[in-house]
């Protein structure tokens, strides 16, 4: 796990500045952003309450083929072609049509890192006033704002809704060493009546955890009994609140991308492709108006317009997510069993997939020839 290396005590000097583009979060989403502005005139600054790479926030897996489009290759750490499934009734083993790998958290930031060009502080973001963005240390100014920092949406306008009362889900995992072949998921009301528990291997350790839908009920003890039946270590815990709802893309003049704008997809809970991906769209549109093809208020426009274009998936399965809990624990059995056959699986994870595909990240190339901002559509949804 990553050590803490946040600037404390003397270190902590005044920040008190002016910039072209001030992105607020250094993780996935706001790591993607500021990749997309490498090399234009613009002065970027990036903070975030801790070092880049320092705080791991998730079980880091991603399908595989998103690492190779943004040349994160060596960040990889363990690769699954199938995806097993367990329920109290049965196990089935999907045959995946592409392939999911999990992550080193620390060195894909910093490759992330590496493809762009900005300044980095460390601070704690407070709250903003019109352009200005009150931090621990002082506020900074900008006339172009993103909002990358979380669930939190700390740069909104009005009071923020906090959980339990607020559309998350709550995860805990634990990291103990150990080795595995097999990305597992469990679908067992046993662990949690709303949720699934996991165990993701990465080449030295493994990642064993539990969600909840419902962010009243507490998981640290099923996380705790899944490790302990697995005949795994109860060490190096991690939790985190994770969105299961979009939010508006854009507000009061502010960019939100990531879990800031609800970018996690509900059921399976997975925010680091969706981060990469809107961080992606919203960093061509701000590069945009750095270049002088368009005004903040229509890359406003467009970035907004781009997030809601997705809303019927994340719709679709957020239903999924509150109706699988109600099914019948033999009936669901059935179900993942009747799943299995290929054309099936290739078509269902196929449509997954699309949500946010990698073969967006090569349309940066077209975006720095000089093409019309945002040229690449959301993908189309059935």
């Amino acid at each position: 796990m990553p050590k803490r290396a946040t600037k404390r005590g003397d270190e902590r000097t005044p920040l008190d500045r002016d910039c072209d583009v001030l992105i607020c979060g250094a993780s996935f989403a706001g790591l993607a952003v500021a990749r997309e502005l490498a090399g234009s005139s613009a002065d970027v600054l990036v903070v975030d309450r801790y070092e880049v790479g320092e705080r791991q926030t998730s079980a880091c897996g991603i399908p595989t083929a998103w690492l190779h489009a943004l040349a994160l290759h060596g960040s990889l750490q363990q690769t699954f072609a199938e995806l097993v499934i367990h329920t109290a009734h049965t196990t089935v083993r999907y045959g995946l049509p592409w392939t999911f790998s999990t992550f080193d958290y620390r060195t894909l930031c910093g490759e992330l890192a590496d493809q762009g060009s900005f300044r980095f502080e460390t601070a704690t973001v407070d709250r903003r006033t019109g352009d200005t963005v009150h931090t621990d240390r002082g506020s900074i100014r900008a006339p172009l704002i993103v909002d990358a920092l979380g669930w939190r949406r700390v740069l909104g306008a009005g009071a923020n809704v906090q959980p339990p009362d607020a559309l998350l889900s709550r995860g805990l995992e634990v990291h103990p060493f150990g080795s595995g072949r097999d990305m597992e998921i469990w679908i067992d009301r046993g662990y949690v009546p709303a949720g699934y528990g996991w165990s993701f291997p990465a080449a030295g350790e493994v990642r064993i955890g539990v969600g909840s839908f419902d962010p009243r009920f507490h998981v640290r003890e099923p996380t705790e009994r899944l490790a302990r039946e697995l005949g795994a270590e109860r060490v190096r815990y991690q939790g985190n609140w994770i969105p299961h709802a979009l939010r508006p893309a854009t507000e009061d003049g502010v960019f939100f991308t990531g879990d800031s704008a609800g970018h996690c997809l509900p059921l399976t809970a997975e925010g680091i492709r969706t981060a990469l991906y809107f961080g992606l769209a919203c960093g061509r549109e701000l590069r945009a108006v750095i270049d002088g093809r368009s005004r903040r208020e229509h890359a406003l426009t467009r970035y907004h317009a781009f997030s809601a274009a997705h809303a019927r998936p994340f719709r679709w399965m957020l239903r999924a997510q509150r109706l699988i809990p109600q099914v019948a624990p033999r009936l669901l059995s059935a179900s993942l069993r009747a799943m299995e056959s290929k054309r099936f699986l290739d078509w269902a994870f196929g449509h997954y997939l699309e949500i946010a595909h990698p073969r967006f990240a090569a349309a940066a190339g077209a975006a720095l020839a000089g093409l019309p901002a945002g040229a690449v559509a959301a993908p189309a949804m059935a």
